[in-house]
């Protein structure tokens, strides 16, 4: 029999902060991290929200307690700062004192420093900036350099799936957990704001000049963030001999890959159907016992309609309590994932379903809306948390309450 995978260890920081309880405050507080950005050079500084970390680089070189040196991005550096934070967290001292995998997620690996230097490569008396930092653009090359500072080196693997990406990477590592590969896998992502992503996205009129209003009739796109998270990820066998504190299960999950189009998701939600449905199955538990969906709800135009079709489809005219988490840290692309899976786990061990910030007007394409306040001392024992990623690259996730 496959064993079973527990959560015993998360850290983060994001645009509402640096560590999982500095989130869980902001949350409860219910104040968002959008602003506007403080350390990119862009045109749209003061037009175009974003959701940004409150530190400057030098800070968090202290925070991610190494000294100052090259090669060493915001990318690699915010996570980093979150996966210390996770194996103090899950009690670890020394990642090679039991064979532990590494899985880490980005989508602009070091980009956010490599293209402040771009144009270096046309300047002979420059060029030699512009090499230093080139490796760095490697999404690859954020895991190695945190994998060779905590020092992991049984098994390193890098998931860049767009923003569902650290949700599979959670995925993977279970996976190798239930194989029997390794009995303790620490995953999650990374993600740092850049001009290129701003712009990115901003040239698919997919940016909201307001804060992000998910589920929304008005809404008319995203606004991005950055930050890291990640997940100590343990056998059922090994947490029990280790004494581990469990802090949840992971206990169902699914990827799908619809292939609709490039960039946006089936119009009835196909892939979402499906991957909420298979992970659901996998966790073993009903369409009764979900408490709350932590949705992907990144207030595009087409996401929030496909996502919601897909609630409704599977859960008819009961879907669960749900809400998108994004108005408090932007969308963080690759790290979304990890973060929304932390965020789930708090809801579960404090009794909380978060609010959808900024919404006001139900969607005339859907019959349901999300939870808009603070919902306290609730019980919650199984929550579904959604990644989708561009592509058609669908991840759902099924966390679930430890019942010893």
């Amino acid at each position: 029999m496959a064993e079973r995978v527990f959560i015993t260890g998360m850290g983060m920081i994001t645009a509402i902060g640096d560590n999982v309880a500095g989130n869980l405050k902001q949350l409860q507080l219910q104040r968002s991290g959008l602003g506007y950005t403080s350390y990119i050079s862009t045109i749209y500084k003061d037009v175009l929200p974003v959701a940004e970390v409150k530190h400057a680089n030098d800070a968090l070189f202290v925070l991610a307690d190494i000294p100052q040196q090259e090669g060493f991005t915001r990318t690699t550096l915010l996570g980093l700062t979150a996966l210390r934070e996770a194996l103090q967290q899950a009690g670890i001292t020394d990642v090679q004192s039991v064979p532990t995998g590494f899985v880490n997620a980005s989508t602009v690996g070091g980009m956010c420093d490599t293209e402040k230097v771009y144009f270096d490569i046309i300047n002979p008396e420059k060029t030699g900036t512009f090499l230093k930092y080139i490796d760095t653009l490697d999404c690859a090359d954020c895991t190695q350099r945190i994998a060779d500072t905590v020092g992991f080196n049984e098994y390193i693997a890098t998931i860049s799936t767009a923003c569902s990406s650290s949700a599979n990477a959670l995925m993977y590592g279970a996976r190798m957990i239930k194989q029997g590969l390794l009995q303790r896998v620490v995953c999650g992502g990374t993600e740092a704001l850049t001009r290129f992503t701003l712009n990115g996205f901003n040239s698919l009129k997919n940016v909201d000049k307001q804060f992000c209003r998910p589920f929304d009739q008005q809404r008319t796109g995203l606004n991005l963030g950055e930050g890291a998270a990640y997940l100590v990820l343990e056998s059922e066998s090994f947490a029990r001999a280790n004494n581990s504190r469990i802090l949840a299960e992971l206990s169902g999950y699914c990827n799908t890959n619809e292939a609709f189009h490039p960039t946006s998701p089936s119009p009835d939600g196909d892939g979402a159907y499906e991957a909420m449905k298979a992970a659901l199955a996998m966790s073993g538990r009903t369409l009764e016992e979900v408490d709350y969906i932590n949705v992907h709800g990144t207030a595009t135009l087409n996401n929030d309609v496909s996502e919601g079709k897909a609630l409704e489809r599977l859960f008819g005219e009961n879907v669960p309590l749900f809400s998108s988490t994004k108005p408090f840290t932007g969308h963080t692309l690759a790290a979304a994932g990890a973060i929304e899976a932390i965020y789930s786990v708090l809801a579960i061990r404090n009794g909380l379903i978060f609010p959808n910030l900024n919404f006001s007007e139900k969607m005339e394409e859907l019959n349901i809306t999300p939870v808009t306040t603070l919902m306290e001392n609730f019980s919650v024992n199984n929550v579904i948390s959604n990644s989708f990623g561009f592509g058609g690259n669908n991840a759902s996730l099924v966390i679930s309450k430890y019942e010893g």
